[in-house]
């Protein structure tokens, strides 16, 4: 089967690409989550060219290992007016893999009023993935014990609501306690 951009199982190509520590990867999208913007790192790591990728919705990369609940997370985070940094696994065009630390931030007009996201993405450091892949993978096992998505999404949320709970911490000090390099600056 195909798409319009081509084979529409991406599962035969399993590489995992990098892109270097001093480049980041920055998209915008407007508020239903349809790419208005692309840089060149972002073109050449997941493998489009701008008049591919631009009008497509940002999920063109969301690569089915992250656990749904993550996303849930993410969007909700930022449809409350409030910026989010998370780890995330992409997908690129052909199948291939990346990790990203992504910082997202809603963009306001001159009024206040949300017109859109932005998203500036990082090499992740290597002490946090470790956490960041067995935390997913017990999300997606939770979330695969459910036939209903909807209460797949709701255990997966649970699951993590119920870890910065047992922690007594907020999300922003979970995301940043996962790496001895990043700490959550003080307001």
């Amino acid at each position: 089967m195909e798409s319009a951009h081509g084979p529409t199982s991406r599962a035969a190509h399993r590489r995992e690409v990098h892109f270097a520590d001093d480049e980041i990867i920055v998209s915008k999208t407007n508020l239903k989550g349809i790419i208005t913007y692309a840089n060149d790192v972002f073109l050449r790591v997941a493998g489009y060219t701008e008049d591919e990728i631009l009008g497509e919705p940002h999920n063109v990369i969301r690569h089915p290992d992250v656990p749904r609940c993550v996303f849930k997370l993410l969007w909700d985070t930022l449809k409350s007016g409030n910026e989010i940094f998370a780890y995330v696994l992409n997908q690129a065009r052909n199948g291939d893999h990346y990790w990203v630390f992504a910082h997202v931030t809603p963009s306001f007009d001159l009024d206040g009023k949300p017109t859109g996201y932005h998203s500036n993405r990082r090499v992740p450091h290597a002490d946090a993935l470790a956490a960041v892949k067995a935390l997913y993978a017990q999300l997606r096992q939770e979330e695969q014990r459910h036939a209903e998505p909807a209460k797949a999404l709701d255990a997966g949320m649970q699951m993590v609501l119920g870890l910065l709970d047992k922690n007594s911490i907020t999300y922003d000090e979970f995301v940043f306690s996962l790496s001895k390099h990043t700490q959550l600056a003080s307001v």
